[in-house]
């Protein structure tokens, strides 16, 4: 009987710890499933998604006659807004029922000032500081390739919205918000890309938790920078994290006019060699080849020139009117403009071109919310 007693205790306390091992396991389970079912943003493009971040967007507006045209948004509720900065800019924080925050960015407004940035289209580096005040330098970097340049109104846009965001995405971050969807139109979504850029950067140097995930949706956005940027943000993004949804009789998507020279190219390429090329060929081939070749790339040249010359100088002694102690990086000698990101395409139908004839005096009536979103209506689900 003794040695029965011994043995109960035994057998009691190796149950008890299979039954603890047990608990552990469904414990790590079910916090593992939790894990995976709190993370609300998916990749991919998302018809509703967009739409909900479209009336987020119009609601962004200055003008509150236009804004009340539109129903509010079913899910977010706005948390901040505010005041115009900067070049008229300005900017919503919106949260959904899930916890996912929103980043909305107006575009651009009847103020001189707003239109003034969107001309300041001198390209600068996407790496590099820029003052937007005395003791106030704005460090930045957007790509990771040293080529890689950047529209200069835009960049400045960005700059002073982000002394207001970052700080307010910091206290989110810090209260549990991990998932961010972007959403600008027009200007908006071309200071939606560089904001996107400048965050992800952030995160690769560990200014922000890399468990921080952001999703963007720019609408109707024009060309924010050269090709280089291009290729570096569409890598970082690609898989189904940024879009630049379009209508194609919208003009503001091909803007700002690009001009590319030969120096756009990477520098490996048959024009880096051109003279020694030259310099092979007999006398009389020489010097025509010579002449048709300057022919054909000197006015690319001269174009670039004047457009930094007009886009850049002249327009940047304006915008000092309202940021009077700006200083912006060189400029770069490029005007090459290129489209970014993943496009999704809305084309018109018969139904579309009833309500916003193709003909008409009206040069944004392709451009506004209302078109898009009766586009929007008629994509799959």
């Amino acid at each position: 009987m003794e040695q029965r007693k011994e043995l109960i205790p035994g057998a009691v306390l190796l149950n008890a710890q299979k039954l603890l091992k047990a608990f552990v396991i469904l414990f790590a389970v079910l916090f593992a499933v939790n894990q995976v079912t709190a993370q609300h943003l998916i990749p991919g493009f998302d018809k509703q998604e967009y739409k909900e971040l479209m009336l987020v967007s119009v609601q962004s507006a200055a003008d509150s006659l236009y804004s009340s045209k539109y129903p509010k948004p079913e899910h977010f509720s706005m948390l901040y807004q505010s005041n115009p900065i900067g070049l008229d800019n300005s900017w919503d924080l919106w949260q959904d029922e899930r916890g996912v925050a929103c980043i909305s960015i107006r575009g651009t407004t009847l103020k001189q000032i707003s239109w003034l940035a969107n001309f300041y289209a001198a390209m600068v580096p996407a790496k590099g500081e820029l003052q937007l005040r005395k003791n106030d330098t704005f460090r930045y970097q957007l790509a990771d390739n040293p080529e890689a340049s950047v529209h200069a109104g835009w960049l400045v846009c960005m700059a002073v919205l982000s002394e207001e965001i970052l700080p307010k995405v910091d206290s989110l971050i810090a209260s549990g918000t991990k998932e961010y969807l972007i959403i600008g139109h027009s200007q908006g979504g071309a200071i939606a890309y560089l904001l996107t850029a400048h965050l992800m950067n952030l995160q690769a140097t560990g200014r922000l938790s890399k468990d921080t995930r952001f999703k963007t949706y720019c609408s109707a956005a024009p060309k924010p920078g050269n090709l280089q940027f291009a290729y570096d943000y569409e890598q970082k993004t690609q898989f189904g994290w940024s879009f630049n949804v379009v209508n194609p009789e919208d003009w503001v998507p091909e803007t700002p006019p690009s001009v590319q020279t030969v120096s756009d190219f990477n520098s490996t390429n048959p024009f880096a060699n051109v003279d020694e090329v030259f310099k092979k060929q007999k006398f009389p081939v020489r010097v025509a080849m010579k002449r048709i070749f300057k022919k054909l790339t000197k006015p690319s040249f001269k174009a670039q020139k004047n457009y930094e010359k007009y886009l850049g100088g002249m327009v940047d002694k304006m915008i000092r009117e309202a940021l009077p102690e700006l200083v912006v990086p060189e400029y770069r000698e490029s005007s090459h403009y290129v489209r970014t990101g993943t496009f999704v395409v809305m084309q018109p139908d018969a139904n579309y071109y009833t309500h916003f004839p193709k003909k008409s005096d009206q040069v944004f009536t392709h451009h506004l919310h209302d078109a898009y979103l009766l586009l929007l209506e008629g994509l799959p689900n």
